[in-house]
């Protein structure tokens, strides 16, 4: 734990504190207690969470590759085991079944320990809260259940489960990955709430058949949905993946076409999602303007080469030409469904706010609001950057001419998020490679990026830096 934060250790050991005392009173149960019905729900959990290092049939990916529900919640497979804990044991027990397999589940390289014990602690409070919930509301007989009555319960224990695991979720965002306090929450209960309710029907349903004459067996019945639930899950992970793959070809192609701009793809995607994150928008939007970044001078591609390779000035007749490439982009773009918004920044990333930009000369609020995104991380990234015929300019030079250029070429609200994210976060163009495109793997707590990670992007508008030769290269206008 020595590589995170002061806040985020304490923060850790805070929660590691809770679930302990949460799990105490297990000690003065006495031998009348579901012993063991605890030991085989934890053992089960265990195995659980060792099969998410096998593959599935059909997959190269393992089970521990891909994360847990939007989200970002451990709501797989196995999560009816530990909702049958919830509805079968002791609120202590409950939290004592959820640890050996928290403990033992795959975890990323850095600060993996500190990630088994947070998660172990985490899912020993959830378990808890949500078992004491699920009493509080009644007496549940389950070997004979009273149904639709015994539903209402579980519902609330489930959703105790989801609440304490956004909640703890956010905070460690907020002390460990240093996410804005009023963003840090946003998105993790209605992202997993639906499917912690699935899952909470479904350990009713294997508490049912443990308690019934067909005994603990029958209750394993229940996992087989939840494993072809995961099936159908890493299916989509592996559709994701082609639709990175293909946003990857098209940004190495451009990198390829126009040396000079090399890496600026990446940066602009990720300084893009800077600018998104500290607006607070939604993380499908985060994604979205992330592939726009990536991709919004795609349109490279029907340039000539000559002249993007091109080492004196350009004539007015060359620059109309490379001043073609948003509309180029546009439509190199449009079958590809998933990118959607994306596509408005695309056509829009050189337009003005005093109408003076192109394709179309939109003005002011008619310019489409990823486009204003991507037109402050563009001219920002291409201000760092170091080109053939310039070094690159200081931070404070850069944001000093956005700030000068707001209101007339930039939206003058992105110009203040992404000052803001700079400060807070500082900028590190050396951290973004060419593959660094995917989001999701950098976060502490379940496997979401940090604003400071967040890759992706494409070359810039320069319109503060008067570099007339080099307009139509750079995008000054």
């Amino acid at each position: 734990m020595r590589g995170l934060p002061a806040a985020a250790r304490g923060y850790i050991g805070c929660a590691v504190l809770a679930a302990a005392l949460c799990t105490a009173p297990a000690a003065g149960l006495g031998a009348d207690a579901p012993w063991n019905s605890a030991l085989a729900l934890a053992t089960l959990y265990g195995l659980c969470e060792l099969l998410r290092r096998c593959p599935l049939p059909g997959s190269r990916v393992p089970y521990g590759t891909v994360s847990g529900a939007p989200g970002g919640f451990p709501a797989g497979w196995a999560s009816p085991v530990l909702l049958a804990g919830v509805f079968l044991l002791p609120p202590p027990l409950a939290a004592l079944a959820a640890v050996p397999g928290a403990v033992i589940a795959p975890a990323e390289p850095r600060s993996a320990a500190a990630r088994r014990l947070w998660h172990a602690a985490e899912l020993a409070l959830a378990c808890c809260a949500a078992a004491q919930v699920f009493r509080a509301l009644g007496h549940h007989p389950l070997s004979a259940p009273q149904f639709p009555v015994v539903l209402l319960p579980a519902a609330a224990a489930a959703a105790t489960f989801c609440a304490v695991l956004a909640a703890l979720d956010g905070g460690v965002l907020a002390t460990a990955e240093r996410h804005p306090v009023r963003t840090a929450w946003r998105g993790l209960l209605s992202h997993s709430l639906g499917p912690h309710l699935v899952h909470g029907l479904a350990g009713l349903m294997m508490a049912v058949l443990w308690c019934s004459s067909y005994g603990p067996p029958a209750a394993l019945l229940v996992l087989l949905p939840m494993y072809l639930s995961c099936w159908v899950f890493d299916r989509y992970h592996r559709e994701r993946a082609a639709h990175q793959a293909t946003i990857r070809a098209l940004v190495q192609a451009v990198d390829i076409k126009d040396r000079y701009t090399r890496g600026h793809s990446e940066r602009v995607g990720r300084a893009s999602v800077m600018i998104a994150r500290e607006l607070g928008m939604a993380e499908d939007r985060i994604e979205a303007l992330r592939f726009a970044g990536i991709l919004h001078d795609v349109g490279k591609l029907g340039v000539p080469t000559r002249l993007l390779r091109k080492d004196g000035p350009l004539t007015p007749q060359e620059r109309r030409v490379i001043e073609l490439h948003p509309e180029y982009g546009h439509e190199i773009v449009r079958g590809i469904g998933f990118l959607e918004e994306a596509r408005a920044a695309i056509l829009h990333h050189h337009e003005r706010l005093d109408g003076r930009g192109y394709p179309y000369g939109l003005r002011g609020h008619h310019i489409p609001e990823f486009a204003r995104v991507v037109a402050v991380a563009d001219a920002f990234d291409a201000m760092t950057s170091t080109r053939s015929y310039r070094r690159a300019r200081p931070v404070p030079v850069a944001v000093a001419e956005l700030r000068k250029c707001a209101g007339a070429q930039f939206d003058p609200r992105m110009v203040r998020a992404l000052v803001a994210s700079l400060d807070r976060y500082g900028w590190h163009p050396e951290l973004v490679t060419a593959a660094d495109h995917e989001p999701g793997t950098g976060r502490f707590g379940r496997g979401n990026v940090t604003p400071r990670d967040a890759g992706g992007g494409a070359p810039a508008p320069v319109a503060p830096v008067p570099l007339p030769e080099r307009a139509g290269r750079d995008g000054a206008r």
